[in-house]
């Protein structure tokens, strides 16, 4: 268990203690294939439903896609170098499923393959430990063209995708990630049509989740001998009055408990199915699903970014299938240049819930940050990872296993339907040269990190 260090100092935000972590704690950052790669076309890369979604009129601000995004593709090398620089620990990064596979299934594209054998190959060199994810949300085109998550058939071929990677990654890769946030692929994906591929249909989006989930397990079941787990983006949600506790359950229930339950207790929530059933009767739930999908993980990935504050009434979210008369209210605190609201206290309430509810395996932010206009001079991004990582040196020091964070993101990318607009990266890049610049977060980062705390 991780222990933490109380010393007096006078710190950022007038804390006055001294927050430290142990030496093995995971010091990291995240990116994803489709935000930073760029190289849509190149060795044989099929199409996802991101550069369909993209290249459809109305969908991303600005009609931005991510084409071209960071480059890293080809700028890998310096990206690595930058990590090198930083003192990361670990470097969390995506596989495109359309680079292995560009038809979803059966061809393998070496050419893919041997992309990410030269940055696992890279990193190694650099003392950085490689941190997989299979899946961050840029799915096959043509598997959603057969139907996509909604079809169960899209989980068996994410099992056989999974094996194929983890053949050929296996002897460089200590750590797996199977999904990352299924919770945006299938109720942004699915019921809003905010994400791609853009449908709106809830009753989808609930069968989405479920063979998400059922990939995740068959995935871990096709790569035996390895450390396998999984991220959920969660969130500490709290009622607006004391009359909105309901609408809290609700929200929790779809954000949360819909893909914890499953993964840690091997069942779904009985509230959230009765709250579901003018929807679906989950009979796309088959024997054994559940009890492949519970295989213990070897760790749960949290990404947090902000709170959650609900009350009853009003045009509610459709992101909840069947809470669409639950609204999200303000709860006057600071907000980011996305317009998130910034609560550290709800991260460090997040983990200890989770402590407290659930059977965990050993957990690890894998996202959390914020994005700022700034351009390099990121003093609100700097507060708003001082602050989080004092809410986990809390966390720790309260008995949560948490053994390592890493920050969203390590570049500015491509913000999915934001576009180019909205910047999360503690480097800056220029998109018309593809310099990249180190903010002050980067540096203020490094400081942390060779200081092992704050």
């Amino acid at each position: 268990m991780r222990q933490t260090d109380h010393r007096r100092h006078h710190g950022r935000g007038g804390q006055g203690v001294k927050h430290t972590f142990d030496n093995s704690f995971v010091w990291g950052a995240a990116t994803s294939s489709y935000q930073i790669e760029g190289a849509a076309e190149e060795d044989g890369r099929g199409a996802s439903i991101w550069d369909t979604f993209s290249a459809t009129p109305g969908k991303v601000d600005g009609a931005d896609t991510g084409a071209v995004a960071a480059d890293h593709y080809h700028r890998y090398p310096e990206d690595i170098a930058l990590m090198k620089d930083l003192g990361l620990g670990a470097y969390r990064f995506s596989i495109a499923w359309p680079r292995i596979q560009p038809d979803g299934s059966g061809r393998i594209e070496q050419r893919g393959l041997d992309f990410y054998r030269r940055l696992a190959d890279g990193l190694l060199e650099a003392g950085i430990e490689p941190w997989p994810t299979l899946y961050h949300w840029d799915l096959p085109q043509p598997l959603e063209e057969a139907g996509g998550w909604p079809e169960r058939d899209t989980a068996l071929r994410f099992a056989e995708y999974a094996a194929v990677v983890h053949e050929a990654l296996g002897d460089r890769i200590s750590h797996w990630t199977t999904l990352n946030e299924p919770w945006c692929s299938a109720f942004l994906g699915y019921a809003t049509g905010r994400h791609a591929p853009g449908r709106t249909e809830p009753a989808a989006a609930v069968r989405a989740a479920h063979h998400l989930l059922l990939g995740h397990g068959l995935a871990a079941a096709a790569m035996p001998d390895a450390r396998v787990g999984i991220t959920l983006n969660l969130s500490h949600v709290s009622p607006y009055t004391p009359d909105d506790h309901d609408a809290a359950r609700r929200i929790d229930g779809m954000q949360n408990r819909l893909f914890l339950d499953p993964v840690l207790r091997g069942e779904y929530p009985s509230d959230v199915i009765a709250d579901l059933a003018e929807i679906t009767d989950f009979s796309f739930v088959q024997r054994d699903d559940l009890k492949t999908i519970a295989a213990p993980p070897a760790f749960l990935g949290v990404n947090y970014y902000s709170p959650m504050l609900v009350s009853q009434g009003g045009a509610g979210p459709t992101a909840y299938p069947g809470s669409e008369h639950i609204a999200m209210k303000d709860g006057g605190r600071p907000r980011t240049g996305i317009g998130w609201e910034i609560d550290p206290d709800g991260l460090l309430q997040l983990l200890t819930r989770l402590d407290r509810d659930y059977p965990l395996p050993s957990l690890y932010i894998t996202e959390n940050g914020a994005a700022f206009p700034e351009e390099i001079h990121d003093t609100g991004r700097i507060d708003y990872l001082d602050g989080h990582l004092r809410a986990c040196s809390e966390a720790i020091g309260r008995g949560v296993p948490l053994h390592g964070y890493f920050v969203w993101s390590l570049l500015d990318n491509f913000e999915w339907a934001y576009g180019y607009a909205q910047r999360f990266g503690i480097v800056h890049v220029d998109y018309a040269t593809q310099q990249r610049t180190l903010k002050d977060s980067a540096r203020w980062y490094a400081e942390v990190i060779g200081r092992g705390g704050l």
